[in-house]
């Protein structure tokens, strides 16, 4: 099921930034996925869902974006992951 959400904002930020309102909509939805992702508060499934996004094509732009899908607390855990592949 979805939600549907009005927002308000600035014709000006669409001018300024020469987007239509659904690429910003669009743009609003993957920085808000990415921060979730960054944040630990959703999956990357979860966060493909809300970018609108394959999860493959969702973890391909986190690259671009130089954000890793390993994430370790330290070198401990990327050893001991290292030696339980």
């Amino acid at each position: 099921m979805n939600v549907e959400a009005n927002i308000m904002f600035p014709q000006e930020i669409l001018l300024t930034l020469r987007e239509s309102k659904d690429e910003f909509i669009k743009e609003l939805k993957v920085t808000a996925a990415v921060k979730y992702y960054k944040d630990k508060r959703l999956s990357i499934g979860q966060c493909a869902i809300l970018a609108e996004m394959s999860e493959e094509k969702f973890i391909k732009y986190l690259g671009e974006q130089g954000i890793s899908i390993f994430n370790f607390e330290n070198e401990e855990e990327l050893l001991e992951d290292i030696k339980n592949a």
